[in-house]
């Protein structure tokens, strides 16, 4: 049995070393935060992911995962040391290397015999190079090697990302060591790319960039259908038809949020920048995220004239479906700029209420879809959750005040809302229609 240790008990760290451990690993998973340490042995997780809390469990009660605040109860009987912690961003884009440095340093004191380090994190190109230094400086007895091993997956499907990739990557300068944490990965059945650090870094980087470009994109096309009168569903299946192209992020939408695709896009902007790149498709692409998020009041206004006193309700809250998290959501700006504009608002989310308790303080967080319908005067789609999909509209037509729909997903078919009575908007889809019900 393999002796694993993965640093850091956030999304990535705790994703990784569950399922290691669910691969039939020992696996020890280390936090500095105590009282999530606590309430992991407890069973409880501080995040939401689809199956991960039974495979978490599961894999306790067996006795190959355990959690801990101390990196010497995790580090020296390690063979693999997974670095998971947080990156997030700095003031100019750049990802604060705080945690990760304190990471290493307390992997560099702990460490007393060989052991393969592997970075886990989203991390700038040259972190793979700077770690081997660090660790050297602080532990010059005991030999190791660097494999840079980024991660690819999705929250709400993280599970399944790791236990069905696309593909591994796995960098560093020491290819016996790469073949190594390959062995980890050797019941997937997907492709293996060994290659130097720096390439390993920069495809985790080029990966995401490349996914907000798509949705950037798709948002323009969005943009330009509004005034010429086109559907942007329909474009985007006619454009993912072709073999080229396909059909992955092309669905218009209020933007990508999340804890990665933002961070990475501004972090591979300030990188290239620093080192005399010019690199204007990216700014390009996080220009028009921003613009997107102004399109819920853009329309409402169009609607209304002033938001002054009206109650709007907002369906989802965190970033995406299947996840509590709200890191970079569209819905923490879209109530920023409600309320600026002096509408109340009242909101539902089946996961991140918890959150949204601390994030949105102003906000009537409501127990339904229905209890957040009735009494506004719109309604407002920002996360895509299957249960909108499938919601008594006609029910909440009666409830709203004014039958006006901003969907901000296209989760909902115009003329099925307007055959309904709705003032039905789209992104995409053309804008406020039937507005003359008002």
């Amino acid at each position: 049995m393999r002796q694993i240790c993965v640093t850091g008990a956030g999304h990535v760290g705790l994703v990784t070393a569950t399922c290691f451990a669910d691969l039939g690993n020992q696996v020890t998973c280390v936090d500095i935060d105590e009282a999530k340490v606590e309430g992991l042995k407890e069973g409880y997780l501080p995040l939401y992911e689809p199956g991960l809390e039974e495979m978490t469990r599961r894999n306790q009660q067996a006795g190959r995962l355990t959690f801990t605040a101390h990196h010497e109860e995790g580090v020296p009987q390690a063979d693999f040391i997974f670095v998971a912690v947080d990156t997030p961003p700095g003031i100019e884009g750049e990802a604060d290397m705080t945690s990760f440095r304190l990471a290493a340093q307390k992997i560099a004191q702990c460490l007393n015999k060989h052991a393969i380090i592997i970075n886990r994190s989203t991390v700038p190109i040259g972190t793979g190079d700077w770690v081997t230094n660090l660790i050297q400086r602080h532990n010059e007895k005991t030999q190791f090697s660097v494999v840079s091993n980024p991660e690819f997956s999705r929250e709400g499907q993280a599970v399944a990302d790791f236990m069905q990739p696309d593909r591994i990557v796995l960098g560093s300068t020491d290819t016996a060591a790469a073949e190594k944490v390959a062995s980890l990965y050797s019941s997937f059945k997907c492709p293996i790319i060994i290659t130097d650090l720096r390439t390993a870094e920069m495809i985790k980087y080029a990966s995401n960039a490349f996914l907000a470009t798509r949705l950037s994109f798709i948002n323009e096309i969005a943009s330009i259908c509004d005034q010429l009168g086109a559907d942007v569903k329909q474009v985007a299946r006619g454009m993912g038809l072709d073999k080229r192209i396909g059909t992955g992020y092309l669905e218009a939408g209020l933007g990508y949020g999340g804890s990665c695709i933002p961070k990475d896009v501004e972090a591979l902007t300030y990188v290239a920048a620093a080192h005399g790149c010019h690199p204007q498709l990216l700014r390009t692409v996080m220009e028009i995220n921003q613009d997107q998020r102004r399109l819920v009041v853009q329309r409402l206004r169009e609607f209304f004239g002033s938001l002054e006193g009206l109650t709007i309700g907002i369906l989802g809250l965190s970033f995406k479906p299947d996840t509590d998290d709200m890191r970079g959501a569209a819905s923490l700006e879209v109530v920023h700029r409600l309320e600026v504009e002096g509408a109340k608002v009242k909101a539902y989310d089946p996961a991140a209420i918890p959150i949204a308790q601390r994030l949105l303080p102003k906000v009537q967080l409501c127990p339904d879809a229905y209890s957040t319908a009735e009494g506004s005067d719109a309604l407002v789609i920002v996360t895509e959750w299957n249960e909108f999909k499938q919601l008594d509209m006609e029910r909440i037509k009666n409830l709203l005040r004014h039958p006006i729909l901003v969907d901000g997903r296209n989760i909902y078919e115009p003329e099925e809302m307007l055959a309904l009575g709705f003032a039905y908007c789209g992104i995409g889809r053309g804008h406020l229609k039937e507005t003359n019900q008002h």
